[in-house]
């Protein structure tokens, strides 16, 4: 009797791979995001719709992150919808490590008439989306503009036309699991023209919008990054210039929440201590729980004190 035949897809590494296309007058970043979307459901315990709302923001801040240069460089993205989503915070550094949270991350909505995640209706049709760039400088540099969907790639793209004043192509995709939400493939594709560029390649990457939509889907059918590249960007000459793997990473300590602590003031701090005997910290990017007694509140507000005394 033969051996059953199993079918079998081995897991593969993210990628975000960075491109120059029509003589270098075009850039294309391409990313595979699907570990980084699984691992950002199952740190929060995502619901279906905020799974794919906040995988799709990862992937984009994943693309802007990796044009950060400065080792400590930072960028973050902030949408404030009118929908139950709530804040939704993500950010990356030069690394191409990114983290993110949502402040409703378990509310579910039914599907759109077409049988759509309504990401949308979870994010909401109107609010903000700011884009904060810590260069190390001595204020972080925000840009701002109004939501104008909730769907995220067409607020993002968006953003870098009202304000960057610079056209772009913005795709973001998360395909789950009807059943058990499980993600099956995420994928996004940022293409923006150069000063300079033609109109006629211009007008080449706009034709390209209907094939670049179905990345997610080819994805989730078993197409590689590079073989959607080629066949899709063939027309545009495309040519690699980078690769990364982009990653899920908290980078919270101990320490770091001992600071945010501190920061709060000795007369939030001394609440704690009095009323509460103690507090409990949660890490919004990770959920990972920070404990601290009374006593350690008490040293905690000790030591900030003698050290603003000493600086006096």
């Amino acid at each position: 009797m033969n051996d059953p035949v199993l079918s079998y897809r081995p897991k593969r590494s993210d990628r975000l791979i960075q491109c120059v296309a029509a003589s270098g007058m075009i850039r294309v970043v391409l990313i595979d995001g699907t570990n980084l979307v699984k691992e950002a459901r199952r740190v929060h315990g995502l619901s279906r719709v905020a799974t794919a709302a906040l995988g799709r923001q990862l992937m984009m801040t994943a693309i802007m992150a990796a044009d950060l240069k400065g080792c400590d460089d930072l960028i973050s993205t902030v949408i404030k919808g009118d929908g139950p989503a709530g804040t939704m915070i993500c950010t990356g550094n030069s690394r191409v490590e990114v983290k993110g949270s949502v402040l409703n991350g378990d509310v579910e909505l039914p599907p759109t008439p077409e049988g759509k995640l309504d990401v949308g209706g979870f994010v909401g049709h109107n609010g903000k989306l700011s884009v904060i760039r810590d260069m190390g400088l001595k204020e972080p540099y925000t840009g701002l503009c109004n939501l104008v969907s909730g769907e995220i790639a067409i607020d993002f793209a968006n953003y870098y036309a009202a304000s960057l004043q610079r056209p772009a192509l913005v795709y973001l995709g998360v395909r789950e699991d009807a059943k058990n939400g499980n993600v099956r493939a995420a994928a996004g594709i940022f293409a923006e023209p150069l000063p300079g560029c033609p109109d006629e390649e211009i007008d080449r990457l706009q034709s390209l919008s209907e094939p670049i939509a179905g990345l997610s889907e080819r994805m989730d059918a078993g197409e590689t990054l590079d073989s959607f590249l080629m066949r899709v960007f063939e027309p545009l000459k495309i040519e690699k210039v980078g690769e990364c793997e982009p990653k899920y990473v908290c980078d919270c300590t101990r320490q770091r929440v001992e600071r945010a602590l501190i920061s709060l003031g000795r007369a939030e701090m001394n609440d704690m201590i009095e009323q509460d005997h103690g507090a409990e910290v949660s890490c919004r990017f990770c959920d990972r729980i920070y404990h601290f007694t009374q006593e350690e509140l008490e040293r905690l507000l000790e030591s900030a004190t003698t050290k603003k005394d000493e600086t006096k």
